[in-house]
């Protein structure tokens, strides 16, 4: 009960950092100003030089804490990164009604819907994108008439967006063909989740299910595609049981290296353990824009391959990753000395170990790890 209760304290602490900022946006095309809520990672302003994946939700009265309460746990699990959650205000005086207008024969945003569609693109996304501090992974998400304002996006050539989460999309005219068509051509890479509750009304899921037969047909390496049906779901309740599974699709390239990855695809290689690590932090900077440093669990789990299947030598370049990600740390030494104790080179070993005494703690890399090491070889 005690580390229950630690546990919570300090999930409440990570959270208490997280800066939420109402603000009012003017806009041209709308002719008025319009509210919206940004949240920010709790140490935004100490990292001032780390940009983070946006996430724009409409309807941002009741998805922007749907989203903050998951971001919020999974990064404190280092599952998902921070990110950067925008929420635009809709539920008054009908403004979400006309937010989302369309011409129902053309089945395009027509009117206040193509003024609110103007806004996102030629307004909004540039004011944060000058403001915040924003990597080039930008998702947007709506639920039923606003994931249809998110879907007309798939249809712009130049779209600001590259992740799209759709609960319970209802869709315009024409929508269930269309967008098949751009996710074939597209020739930037797109994540695209689409969810919808079992106890929903016939037509939005009679659509959904049209949709979804279109998509799975798809052949395009650049559109990732996910659909996930919830039998037991309402119209609304669907938003919380999708909304880890969205963003777990959206962020799939973060995930440290898991138990099944380590067995299914790291130790069963005959070599190549550091150049997995390298090309899994390529495709998360490529995936989401975000550099990261190599995860001190990642760098164990190829240790721990290097070890079962002997091939030593790669310790070696295993300690120049680890000095380019920690630099002044001990976890270069020791990878460094590990290179020389398995290659039977026992004196160099010895000293890399005892030499790395001015080097800093991290993890479980310590001085007095070190010097056992140092301690329990023999020549």
């Amino acid at each position: 009960m005690k580390h229950i209760t630690l546990l919570l304290l300090l999930f409440a602490a990570s959270s208490t950092f997280a800066q939420t900022i109402p603000e009012e946006v003017t806009s041209a095309k709308l002719n008025t100003t319009r509210e919206i809520t940004v949240v920010l990672p709790p140490y935004y302003k100490q990292n001032k030089d780390k940009k983070y994946p946006l996430l724009l939700v409409m309807d941002g009265e009741y998805l922007v804490d749907a989203f903050k309460g998951t971001i919020d746990y999974t990064t404190y699990w280092d599952e998902l990164p921070e990110t950067i959650i925008v929420g635009i205000n809709q539920n008054y005086s009908n403004q979400r009604e006309q937010d989302c207008k369309i011409n129902e024969e053309t089945g395009l945003p027509d009117e206040t819907g193509d003024k609110f569609y103007e806004f996102i693109n030629d307004e909004l996304m540039p004011y944060l994108t000058k403001k915040y501090r924003i990597s080039p992974f930008r998702i947007i998400a709506g639920h039923d008439t606003t994931a249809r304002i998110a879907n007309f996006f798939m249809y712009k050539a130049t779209s600001p967006f590259n992740g799209y989460i759709l609960f319970n999309p209802e869709l315009a005219t024409d929508m269930e063909t269309r967008i098949p068509q751009m996710a074939t051509a597209t020739k930037k890479p797109i994540t695209y989740y689409v969810a919808s509750a079992g106890a929903d009304v016939e037509r939005i899921k009679k659509n959904i299910k049209a949709l979804d037969e279109n998509l799975k047909a798809v052949k395009n390496t650049n559109f990732k595609y996910v659909y996930e049906d919830f039998p037991s779901a309402s119209h609304f309740s669907v938003i919380p049981y999708s909304v880890p599974g969205a963003l777990y699709t959206m962020f799939a390239s973060y995930k440290p290296i898991t138990a099944t990855e380590y067995q299914e695809k790291i130790v069963i290689l005959p070599s190549g353990y550091v150049k997995y690590l390298k090309d899994k932090y390529t495709v998360i900077e490529k995936d989401l824009g975000v550099k990261m440093t190599i995860r001190l669990n990642d760098f164990k789990a190829i240790e721990a391959a290097i070890l079962k299947n002997g091939v030593y030598d790669e310790f070696k370049d295993l300690a120049d990753l680890a000095r380019k990600n920690y630099p002044k740390k001990i976890i270069g030494e020791y990878y460094e000395g590990m290179y020389y104790e398995k290659t039977g080179n026992i004196k160099k070993a010895k000293k890399t170990y005892t030499n790395s005494f001015a080097m800093d703690n991290i993890g479980v890399y310590t001085k007095d790890m070190m010097i056992e090491k140092a301690a329990n070889i023999s020549e």
